[in-house]
């Protein structure tokens, strides 16, 4: 499998030389294809029977979001309104964390 993948990456540098310089292997191959699926809105556990694995957990290894989906994550947040500096909870959320 090894042997027709750098192969087909050497035909393909050829068109594109960035490849060139890019390590291609069939876990990369897996990994890409995962995120890809994840950003079409496919969703974990479809892709996790995709890939053959027994559970979500094992999937998530490939799903570990990219940083485009992070800033669009962030995008869609706004700052809390409150001022900058160190937070320091109120007595009653203080009693209820020991409490736990």
């Amino acid at each position: 499998m090894h042997y027709l993948l750098n192969k087909h990456v050497r035909t393909a540098a050829e068109k594109c030389p960035s490849l060139k310089s890019k390590r291609v292997s069939p876990h990369v191959l897996r990994h890409t294809t995962a995120m890809d699926l994840l950003q079409e809105g496919v969703e974990q556990s479809t892709i996790a029977l995709w890939l053959g694995h027994e559970s979500i957990e094992t999937t998530q290894i490939y799903l570990d979001a990219d940083l485009a989906m992070k800033q669009a994550v962030l995008d869609k947040t706004k700052p809390p309104d409150v001022k900058p500096g160190r937070y320091r909870p109120d007595d009653p959320l203080l009693a209820f964390l020991k409490g736990l």
